[in-house]
């Protein structure tokens, strides 16, 4: 439905441009497959990649009824859960440790290496984190004063072996330069099997904080012997930054 009128004051109708008419409504299933094929040959086109499939798991019991399920896709070497879900009755016995191990291992046959999923604060967080995901980041505000989580997960890396680094950098000295050098070496994280999860900034831009993964304690000793890395700083001298180095994990 279209509101308003064109007055020809130079405020315009929200609902019309150019002859086009916007509605606001409810489910649109037509609109909602329009858009996903539209939005997947985009994607495709944009990346190369055009293998996004649908993921599913379904357990039922004698009588064929819904014990639980999980719904995801997979697409580009990468998986993602949607939903995941397990009969109040049948709670508790494992049924979400075993579909979500299923769904990891034909995400690993399609060709993923990680995978991702989200869970507000009073479905399942702890269970992700139980089952070897890391936190990437919240979204506040959902109702009840609840949470968001995002987790993620390597389908390629042993959890057990698996470093997660916050690392306070101090840039004081030049900052400018300092995060001109930031940019570049953290930059190199990936040939030695490290992810910046989190890079924040102070408001006066002369702080850093890094939250980086590696997939082993070997991978940041290589980081660390990167001779490009060696050489990035040794152009700066006594202007490059200096770095606290923290080793922490999920709680």
């Amino acid at each position: 439905m279209t509101t308003g009128n064109d007055t020809g004051t130079g405020s315009a109708d929200p609902g019309r441009a150019d002859g086009a008419t916007l509605r606001v409504g409810g489910a649109d299933a037509e609109l909602e497959a329009r858009i996903g094929r539209e939005l997947t040959a985009f994607n495709n086109a944009a990346t190369g990649a055009d293998d996004e499939a649908d993921l599913s798991v379904r357990v039922t019991d004698a009588d064929g009824e819904l014990v639980g399920g999980l719904t995801g896709w997979t697409w580009g070497g990468r998986a993602g859960i949607n939903t995941m879900w397990v009969r109040a009755d049948q709670r508790h016995r494992g049924w979400g440790g075993r579909m979500l191990g299923a769904a990891e291992e034909e995400a690993r046959r399609r060709g993923c290496t990680e995978i991702s999923v989200a869970s507000f604060s009073f479905q399942a967080p702890a269970f992700y984190r139980r089952h070897g995901y890391t936190a990437t980041g919240i979204r506040d505000g959902i109702p009840g004063g609840h949470v968001d989580h995002q987790f993620w997960k390597s389908l390629v890396d042993d959890p057990a072996g698996v470093l997660r680094l916050v690392a306070l950098v101090d840039l004081r000295a030049d900052p400018e330069a300092g995060r001109r050098y930031e940019d570049a070496v953290l930059a190199l994280l990936g040939r030695h099997g490290g992810r910046l999860e989190r890079r924040l900034r102070t408001g006066d831009g002369r702080t850093e904080v890094h939250v980086i993964r590696f997939a082993s304690r070997a991978g940041y000793d290589g980081y660390l012997a990167d001779s490009e890395r060696a050489a990035l700083r040794a152009e700066l001298g006594d202007v490059a930054p200096t770095a606290r180095v923290l080793e922490v994990h999920d709680i």
